[in-house]
C-alpha cells in the first residue's frame, strides 16, 4: 500500500512548535531564515523517506489556488 501525506492535525502540542518555528527565526536576516528553513525541510524530508508523500506534501504546499485545502 502507498504511504499517504496526512493531513489531519498529528501534533501533540502544536503551540509550542509554533512557538519554535517562531524562535528559529529571531536575530536572523531574511536569507538565514530562508537557509533554515531549507535545512528543516531537508532534514524532515529524509526523516519522512517516501517520495510519494513527499511529492504530495510538495505539491500542496505549492498550491495556490484560493479555496484549496488539505484532505
Amino acid at each position: 500500500m502507498m504511504a499517504r501525506l496526512n493531513t489531519h492535525p498529528n501534533i501533540d502540542r502544536p503551540d509550542d512548535v509554533y512557538e519554535l518555528l517562531v524562535d528559529l527565526h529571531h536575530q536572523r536576516t531574511d536569507i538565514e531564515s530562508l537557509r533554515v528553513y531549507a535545512k528543516l525541510v531537508m532534514l524532515l524530508a529524509n526523516h519522512i523517506g517516501d517520495v510519494n508523500v513527499l511529492c504530495e506534501a510538495i505539491s500542496l504546499a505549492g498550491a495556490t489556488t484560493p479555496g484549496i485545502e488539505p484532505t
